[in-house]
């Protein structure tokens, strides 16, 4: 089920003018599509957030221009970097029979053996490239690793999808993540006693966070 969105038509094309909406608490976006001229328009910032909030990030939404309903997804936005407020916004128009390209979130379940035996959890991928048709476009593909041992990868083969909705387009052989085994603190064989107190520089494991 899709949420509506009010959005309203950009004149104003200068960035003196995209930074006159923001100030007003706007967000000036652009809509998209095969079949839908390119249009510049704005939508308001907390209508925007609480419409995400009901669908996700990869949610149908109804977006209404000039009286008119249109199925959108947020295909891409850009975000400040230092405060987090959304700068612009791209809606791809869409047709709810027709397969769509949308990039989602890997969402990692439980501990993994391994790293409870110490070992050190590495994810150079967080998120898939899947195809599917905008209602069947996950808002997570979630992943459980309890089982995963040290010195084991995932792959994008391993992934049970547990139903045929969408279709994952990344290589099967891309290693999703890894377990490292522990690392082995070096010997130190000098004669030198080591001074007391903390180094300057402690290593830590090499745990990559979950975007």
């Amino acid at each position: 089920m899709s949420s509506v969105l009010n959005a309203n038509e950009r004149t104003d094309l200068r960035k003196s003018g995209s930074r006159k909406l923001r100030r007003e608490g706007q967000i000036p976006a652009v809509v998209y599509g095969r079949k839908v001229e390119s249009k510049p328009v704005y939508v308001d910032g907390s209508e925007f957030q609480k419409t995400i909030r009901e669908v996700g990030r990869n949610g149908v939404i109804s977006l209404s221009l000039d009286g008119n309903g249109q199925n959108v997804i947020l295909s891409d936005y850009q975000e400040d970097a230092i405060n987090g407020a959304i700068l612009h916004a791209d809606f791809l128009a869409v047709d709810m029979s027709t397969e769509v390209s949308a990039n989602v979130r890997i969402n990692l379940i439980g501990t993994a053996a391994g790293v409870k035996d110490g070992g050190v959890l590495q994810q150079p991928i967080h998120e898939l490239s899947i195809t599917a048709t905008p209602n069947n476009i996950p808002q997570t593909i979630d992943v459980d690793i309890t089982g995963l041992q040290v010195g084991e990868n995932l792959t994008v083969a391993d992934i049970k999808q547990g139903n045929a909705n969408f279709e994952i387009q990344d290589d099967e052989e891309q290693v999703i993540l890894s377990i490292l085994p522990p690392k082995q603190e070096e010997e130190i064989n000098s004669g030198e006693q080591q001074e007391s107190g903390t180094p300057e520089n402690e290593e830590g494991r090499e745990t990559k966070a979950s975007e």
